[in-house]
């Protein structure tokens, strides 16, 4: 480990109002409630001082616990609606818990069952104090420089530049895989936005990640975890 002087934190959001999957963070996922995924993996890789969760849930608090996780206090309901960005509720957990601003912070969504302990455990080992963050992140399986719109009964390319190029000699594009976050307590207090060159994705390959917005997202992330595990 790379960081053997830091201490390192996990901190897993999760509120319990989600609306297109209702009390998605705790629903059953092939027997477990889903976010005891995230937490598995984080006290798997056993280099975390303490696994927090932070919520405004009683239930999620008590599920949380039920699995190894610390939930210290209940997350105000100000920052727990549809808008709140992901750094403010890691600000406000960081803050009133007083963690050091040197120590390591990794945000780890409560959605991510396709997170394994070994890809965060590498993801740590590779981030170092010149970086704003390092961020889970996968290639797109169809590059969107192929992508068109389709109004008033019109195609127009959006890269019409691209039209004549081969796919396999387009450049790969990545987007954020929404699995992890991780940086010093004083970026994120800073709440320094994550998408920067001094950033660095960790990426990982489309098997391995799955959003989770809606119930057919998670019988396909069901899919997969199944489809994993069986190979390995």
């Amino acid at each position: 480990m790379a960081l053997l002087d830091s201490k390192i934190y996990a901190i897993i959001p999760a509120r319990g109002g989600s609306k297109r999957i209702p009390q998605k963070n705790i629903i059953d996922f092939l027997g477990r409630p889903l976010i005891s995924y995230s937490i598995s993996t984080a006290l798997e890789c056993n280099v975390f001082e303490e696994v927090f969760i932070s919520t405004d849930s009683q239930e999620i608090a008590r599920v949380s616990q039920n699995y190894g996780a610390k939930v210290p206090f209940l997350r105000s309901s100000h920052l727990s609606d549809d808008f709140t960005p992901t750094l403010d509720v890691m600000e406000d957990f960081i803050l009133r818990y007083g963690l050091d601003e040197n120590s390591i912070v990794c945000c780890i969504y409560p959605t991510a069952p396709l997170l394994t302990p070994q890809s965060l455990c590498q993801a740590l080992n590779e981030f170092n104090p010149t970086m704003r963050y390092i961020f889970s992140a996968t290639p797109y399986s169809f590059s969107p420089l192929r992508s068109f719109t389709y109004e008033n009964h019109t195609l127009s390319l959006v890269f019409p530049q691209y039209q004549n190029t081969r796919s396999q000699d387009l450049p790969p594009i990545y987007h954020d895989a929404g699995q992890f976050y991780i940086g010093s307590a004083k970026t994120f207090i800073q709440k320094l936005p994550i998408f920067s060159p001094s950033s660095v994705p960790f990426v990982l390959p489309n098997m391995q990640v799955q959003d989770i917005d809606t119930l057919e997202d998670l019988e396909l992330a069901k899919l997969k975890y199944q489809l994993l595990h069986k190979l390995s």
